[in-house]
């Protein structure tokens, strides 16, 4: 959850939710604070009409029998009931000067000082479906009544005793309304972010693949020009790494022939110890030429991707290292088939058994799958990688032993092409000390699944 939350998928999501959410409670809350207002003039209006029909009957009836025609004639909201009258308010309310206006001069209708006891306690209307409760402000007073013949009546006004909707549960409403509003909500997020999602997968995949196929120029205006301008910016890239190929290549070319020159020359050197300095230090030079062009390869990616058979492939570039002289050893069988550049796969594999005898005398490759992945180790003997020095030993042209010499040495360019080449098939290349002594170097390459 906490990841969906980080996700741009996830926070169009809330924002939507939330917007969706306090839009709809808003509008119900103005809708029935509206309503509670058309039913409060609605009644007033009613009860109005009532008191002035319950008002006009009372006075055609005979004074004798008015008590027990009131007594009947008395509906809920309008209690009318002959007696002396109460305490006059300083002004009339509303309904006292509605009422008075129906009834014309001959009536006399004032408001009471006091109350009926059950304005104290008016029924609430529920609103926001029932999570909020608001009273009820309709008519609710005393009046006093003198009609034409001069008799003096009360006339009180009640609040409701109950509300329609009052106990009407709406839970199963707001869950059929919550779940509609996510329900949209995330189809407009994954909507709007998935490409977002085809542009980050297409950055990734570029870093795996600067050939890969550009993006199609689909989808609405800002995501045409963005997948435009990332198509533009592969295309810049890949003409860059080119150009710098080439440079490279023509360079060690270049170089190339002088230095067999030189070496010719050096042939007639008399002096024995010079000579063989001498051709050391080109021999050195032609090494570091070579292995900056194979550096400037590992960053391409002209070469076409294959389905290859990992173990094979390891047991090719551990037998093509047994040839050479070199103590390897290779155990267990990863059973997984890669798609990748056999070429650059082999050169990466080359360097990391190349460092593992040249620092450790030998190198036990030990290979196995791991979450989908395979897990080649390559271990040696050596005195290993102080910690502080585990992430520079990738940096290009660095080494740990800084002296370069013939016997301890290559360029320090190793371990930089072999995690390009791995980065550029998925995978990764980590270091770690063995507690027995020596180096492990593990690389992680990612199974292929057809149809991905």
């Amino acid at each position: 959850m906490k990841a969906f939350i980080g996700s741009m998928t996830g926070r169009v999501f809330v924002t939507l939710l939330l917007g969706i959410l306090v839009s709809a409670a808003l509008t119900q809350w103005l809708a029935d604070v509206e309503r509670q207002r058309v039913l409060e003039r609605q009644r007033d209006q009613t009860l109005i009409e009532r008191a002035e029909q319950l008002i006009m009957a009372t006075e055609i009836v005979p004074a004798s029998t008015r008590r027990a025609y009131l007594a009947v004639a008395n509906r809920p909201g309008l209690q009318l009931e002959a007696g002396a009258p109460h305490p006059q308010a300083p002004q009339a309310s509303t309904f006292a000067r509605t009422l008075s206006e129906r009834l014309g001069k001959n009536y006399l209708i004032s408001s009471a000082a006091l109350a009926p006891a059950a304005c104290a306690h008016p029924p609430r209307l529920p609103i926001l479906y029932g999570l909020l409760k608001a009273e009820w402000r309709g008519a609710c007073e005393n009046l006093n009544v003198r009609l034409r013949d001069g008799e003096q009546l009360h006339l009180a006004v009640l609040p409701p005793r109950t509300l329609v909707g009052a106990e009407t549960d709406y839970r199963g409403v707001l869950a059929l309304f919550f779940v509609s509003t996510a329900f949209l909500a995330y189809l407009v997020a994954r909507m709007t972010t998935r490409p977002l999602k085809q542009l980050a997968q297409a950055a990734q995949d570029l870093g795996n693949d600067i050939n890969r196929a550009p993006l199609d120029l689909t989808g609405a205006s800002e995501i045409r020009q963005a997948s435009a301008a990332f198509n533009a910016m592969q295309a810049r890239i890949r003409k860059y790494i080119f150009q710098r190929t080439q440079m490279l290549a023509a360079i060690t070319h270049d170089l190339q022939t002088p230095l067999t020159r030189m070496r010719l020359r050096l042939e007639k050197v008399s002096d024995n110890e010079l000579q063989e300095r001498l051709i050391g230090d080109l021999s050195a030079m032609q090494a570091m030429v070579r292995e900056g062009l194979d550096l400037a390869r590992s960053m391409d990616t002209t070469e076409s991707m294959q389905m290859l058979d990992l173990d094979s492939l390891l047991a090719s570039s551990c037998d093509d290292a047994a040839d050479a002289n070199q103590p390897v050893t290779l155990a267990g069988r990863s059973g997984m088939a890669l798609l990748g550049r056999p070429l650059d796969l082999r050169r990466c594999l080359g360097n990391l058994i190349d460092n593992a005898v040249k620092y450790g005398h030998k190198a036990q490759v030990v290979v196995d799958r791991v979450n989908g992945a395979a897990r080649i180790r390559v271990r040696d003997a050596g005195p290993g990688i102080p910690q502080a020095e585990m992430q520079r030993v990738f940096d290009p042209f660095y080494r740990v032993e800084t002296s370069r010499s013939r016997e301890s040495g290559g360029t320090g360019l190793g371990l930089t092409i072999a995690r390009n080449i791995a980065e550029q098939h998925g995978g990764s290349i980590t270091l770690a000390n063995l507690p027995e002594g020596g180096l492990e170097v593990t690389l992680m390459l990612p199974e292929y699944y057809p149809g991905k």
